[in-house]
């Protein structure tokens, strides 16, 4: 029998829009004779599974089922498509741990941890790794721009420390840029990361390991035709170009691999996950991680998958039985049906 696939997408955040374009690609995409994909979409105000003809039908929260044509589906497992929160910071994941429903993204703690730019830039320069100078700051905090600067010096930028797809983020130039920039990230989120300018240009390296075999993904090249790669110039063709394979030495392809490789397996990662970088000169710097890449088509990882010579659909379905296949390792129980 075909197993239910319950695809996630929506969420609270700015990047809603891309959730839904990254989910409409899964669902042209996902292997239809091995699985009936359900579309769920969520926000703030609903949780609904939407028909092929777009009708809604109220998702049970109490076991994430769905009442259709008097029948109770339940699902097998949970693709996971949302972008920000509450997909990709662990509020799902855990969840769907405690609804015994295995997911496609990485666990509960690491998606916490690793949504947080500020804790993973932390972790990654324990763990050895070249990083941005940065400073954290709360709305409960005092601004010193005066510490900030001789922290960070200029040019520097201002993120909301919780989020993606570079929404709120302001690369500050002059003195006189620095409220308003502070104030966009807030507006974005409730913690912000002002961090150092390093120079250089950006590629980003998507993996995924299937039943315990790494497969990474060729590197990509970003060259942002604006200031730096924000979100008009990662979502509006002709605003950046996305070369695949990254035109890089090969030592740096091949440490820029090796670091993705180590950070996936350090940060207890799952699923398909992308690791941003800064290449300076001949040193690597981390940026941060991905746990809920972009699928869309004018994604950077469904590239860098055709660009292998793999399918998406194949991919796709690695993630899926990676998911099963992770869950049948830790319990015994069978599915819930």
């Amino acid at each position: 029998m075909k197993k239910n696939i319950a695809l996630v997408t929506g969420g609270y955040s700015g990047e809603l829009e891309i959730s839904l374009k990254s989910a409409g690609v899964v669902k042209d995409q996902i292997d239809l004779e091995k699985y009936e994909v359900y579309m769920v979409y969520i926000d703030r105000t609903k949780w609904v599974y939407i028909g092929d003809g777009g009708e809604e039908t109220s998702v049970d929260r109490n076991d994430f089922s769905v009442i259709l044509k008097g029948k109770k589906i339940f699902f097998d497992a949970v693709f996971m498509a949302i972008h920000g929160t509450p997909g990709e910071d662990g509020k799902l994941q855990g969840y769907f741990d405690l609804l015994d429903i295995p997911y496609t993204s990485c666990g509960t703690t690491t998606s916490a941890v690793t949504f947080n730019k500020y804790f993973t830039n932390r972790i990654a320069r324990c763990l050895g790794l070249n990083t941005a100078d940065s400073i954290f700051i709360t709305r409960f905090d005092s601004i010193d721009a005066d510490h900030i600067f001789r922290s960070v010096g200029l040019p520097c930028f201002v993120k909301p420390n919780n989020g993606g797809s570079s929404v709120g983020v302001t690369k500050v130039e002059q003195a006189s840029e620095l409220p308003a920039a502070i104030e966009k990230a807030f507006g974005e989120d409730h913690e912000i990361v002002v961090e150092n300018f390093i120079s250089g240009f950006e590629i980003t390296c998507g993996m995924i390991n299937f039943k315990g075999a790494d497969i990474i993904f060729p590197l990509t090249e970003i060259v942002s035709k604006k200031e730096f790669f924000d979100y008009e110039a990662k979502y509006s063709e002709g605003m950046a170009d996305e070369i695949t394979p990254a035109r890089v030495t090969e030592p740096i392809e091949k440490e820029c691999k090796r670091i993705s490789a180590y950070l996936y397996h350090e940060l207890s990662c799952r699923g398909i996950v992308r690791f941003d970088y800064i290449v300076s000169g001949e040193r690597l710097f981390f940026l941060e991680v991905n746990t809920v890449p972009g699928l869309s088509e004018a994604s950077i990882v469904p590239k860098q998958i055709r660009t292998m010579g793999m399918t998406l659909r194949e991919v796709y379905s690695m993630a899926i039985e990676d998911a099963f296949w992770r869950r049948s390792l830790q319990s015994p129980v069978g599915s819930r049906q």
